[in-house]
């Protein structure tokens, strides 16, 4: 978690604007963090990639979106999902959530299902809404829960903002609840099953430079790897699950060591993904 927790300072490094209530519009604002980090931040030194693609895709004259795809397909194949396990502050923030001595449940019977929302959120919300409907982010105006805790924090130390927090906020401070709840029983919720950047970052996983490989002749078969993954995974079968945040949890678990993470794995590493027995 200390990457992790270096990564958040790094985006948020505008420390006086949690104080001023200012949004901070340097030079670097111009550039998109990989991860989910509220362009409205008081702290926020870049934008949002997801904010940035919706403000291409929904402007009155359309553009495309070289600049922001670019970089999502740069992270993506450098990466994959590892941006979300070392480099997102909302699921730094699940993680410190789940921390919270509370009631657990990660395997349950709709959770297979719900996976496929990420999906639904990222086409319609991110991509098909914004094309249709000139100056409407949805998928920020709607259900960010990154951007709500920009308003929160917004609103403490601004005062002039609080009489705009209507009924829209309204709903999205539920929406917020909802995970930051769920967040305490499930393991990174939104990661899970709503976050359009885990949905575009899930399809490299598999053939990112930065993923596992499994040293097929060290594996013993123990599932060690398999319990101690909170997204139900087993990398023993699929090293490279679009599922994976990379949070390394199955590496520290592996009594022989058959599990590696990185650019490239040791001599004897096998990438091959191994079929479902």
């Amino acid at each position: 978690m200390g990457i992790q927790a270096v990564a958040v300072l790094i985006q948020n490094a505008n420390f006086k604007g949690f104080f001023t209530g200012k949004i901070y519009t340097g030079a670097t604002k111009k550039v998109c963090v990989p991860g989910l980090n509220c362009y409205s931040c008081p702290g926020a030194v870049s934008a949002c990639p997801v904010g940035s693609l919706q403000s291409f895709l929904s402007a009155r004259t359309f553009r495309f979106p070289y600049y922001v795809l670019g970089i999502l397909l740069f992270a993506g194949a450098l990466l994959g999902r590892a941006v979300c396990g070392l480099l997102c502050p909302f699921g730094f923030l699940q993680d410190l959530i789940y921390l919270i001595p509370f009631f657990k449940k990660n395997k349950f019977f709709l959770d297979k299902y719900l996976r496929y929302l990420k999906y639904a959120v990222l086409l319609v919300l991110v991509i098909i809404l914004p094309l249709c409907i000139p100056l409407t982010p949805t998928f920020c105006k709607y259900v960010c829960p990154s951007g709500t805790i920009s308003g929160i924090l917004m609103a403490i130390v601004n005062k002039s903002i609080r009489p705009q927090m209507a009924a829209l906020f309204h709903w999205k401070l539920i929406v917020l609840l909802i995970i930051l709840v769920s967040g305490l029983i499930v393991w990174r919720p939104f990661c899970r099953y709503l976050c359009p950047l885990g949905a575009f970052y899930g399809f490299f996983n598999r053939f990112a430079l930065y993923r596992m490989h499994l040293d097929t002749g060290k594996c013993v078969d123990c599932h060690a790897c398999a319990k101690a993954c909170k997204m139900n995974i087993d990398p023993s079968k699929i090293p490279n699950s679009m599922e994976c945040v990379r949070c390394g949890d199955c590496l520290r678990s592996c009594p022989t060591g058959a599990l590696v993470m990185g650019i490239r794995g040791n001599t004897a590493a096998v990438s091959a993904e191994r079929k479902e027995s």
